[in-house]
């Protein structure tokens, strides 16, 4: 079966110039793997994304902020990103009851990988990333079919190409407005100081009510409200956010906030059952390991007074992003309720909005 196309195919005139790939790996050196588990005779319809920023085997922390708009999830480590603005190793996504088994992976991952960190006689310590969103509608996640060697086959499978969308990885059981979704991902290059920086956002998409639906400013949700499933949103959104951009944490975590807008542009208030939590890191100047980096450190970075570009950017990456993810996705059946289907959006009608209006 030939793949999906992507929103821009459809014809949909997002703004902003993406990066060669509309894909959050246009950030050098930046990988995205993906461990899809689907049996549909074990109710199993589930994974995990790996996200690793630096492609280094040597233990090399990245500059992060982090913003939380509605706190009913989990994004493990971030304590840390808040306090030190930075983290070390990869951004892993999964589904709630599995964030135990790939943070384990992950942990075993680095600790193989990152081995002149992890040797020697000073105290080293892991802390991956791990963010979740519920797939329990179309997978027994009670089942807790995610285990360690699954997140690390996601980080082994890893490339800096073209990220494949829709119902792979952690996205593999994810619902957004009521229409199969998941994964998905978008990028922007904008202009600062005569350089060009690039962001890039990859969503697990899993929110929303088909009511509030919009796309672009029309209201696709009212114009498509065949085979809604729930009454009430009970799901949420991650966004990994990622730019070369030389940013501080605290511009960091500035940019992360704007994801919030960049998801309401889809329609969602952000509901009481959702957990929609954002990440937002930057590969641009490589910060050493605190044990190996001089009593002074010095570094470039960019001028907050002039970053609005890189904002417009983050939002309308994240935007596009989730509209990918929701044009990606494939028809499935419901495990809790048993038996009903989750469709697909018709990217035909979808395409049918736009050049009605273009016309």
């Amino acid at each position: 079966m030939p793949p999906r196309p992507r929103a821009r195919d459809l014809g949909l005139p997002f703004p902003g110039t993406p990066g060669p790939l509309n894909a959050i790996t246009d950030i050098a050196g930046l990988a995205v793997g993906f461990c899809t588990l689907t049996d549909p005779a074990r109710k199993m319809r589930t994974g995990v994304t790996a996200i690793l920023p630096r492609p280094e085997r040597e233990a090399m922390p990245v500059w992060a902020g982090q913003y939380t708009l509605n706190g009913n999830g989990e994004m493990t480590g971030t304590h840390w990103v808040n306090d030190a603005g930075y983290f070390l190793g990869p951004v892993m996504i999964t589904n709630t009851h599995g964030v135990g088994a790939a943070h384990s992976g992950a942990t075993r991952w680095m600790i193989e990988h990152y081995c002149d960190h992890f040797a020697g006689a000073h105290h080293a310590w892991a802390m991956p990333v791990v963010a979740e969103t519920y797939d329990g509608v179309l997978n027994d996640i009670n089942a807790m079919f995610v285990r360690p060697e699954h997140a690390v086959a996601a980080l082994e499978a890893r490339s800096t190409g073209p990220v494949a969308e829709g119902s792979v990885g952690g996205g593999n059981g994810m619902i957004a407005y009521d229409f199969k979704a998941g994964t998905g991902t978008s990028s922007r290059v904008a202009a600062i100081g005569g350089q060009s920086w690039t962001v890039g956002a990859l969503v697990q998409a899993n929110h929303g009510l088909r009511p509030w639906l919009s796309i672009l400013g029309r209201p696709v949700g009212r114009l498509m409200p065949e085979g809604c499933l729930r009454e009430q949103e009970a799901g949420s959104i991650i966004v990994v956010l990622a730019t070369d951009a030389p940013l501080s944490g605290l511009a960091l975590r500035q940019m992360a906030k704007r994801v919030a807008l960049g998801i309401g542009r889809g329609g969602t208030p952000g509901g009481n059952n959702s957990g929609d939590i954002f990440l937002a890191l930057s590969t641009a100047e490589p910060r050493p390991m605190p044990d190996a980096a001089p009593a002074l450190i010095t570094r470039q970075e960019l001028n907050i007074h002039l970053i609005d570009p890189l904002y417009l950017a983050a939002v309308e990456a994240v935007e596009e992003a989730v509209v990918n993810a929701i044009v990606a996705g494939e028809e499935a059946v419901t495990v809790k309720p048993e038996g009903r289907i989750c469709h697909a959006i018709d990217t035909g009608r979808l395409a049918e909005i736009f050049a009605r209006e273009a016309g």
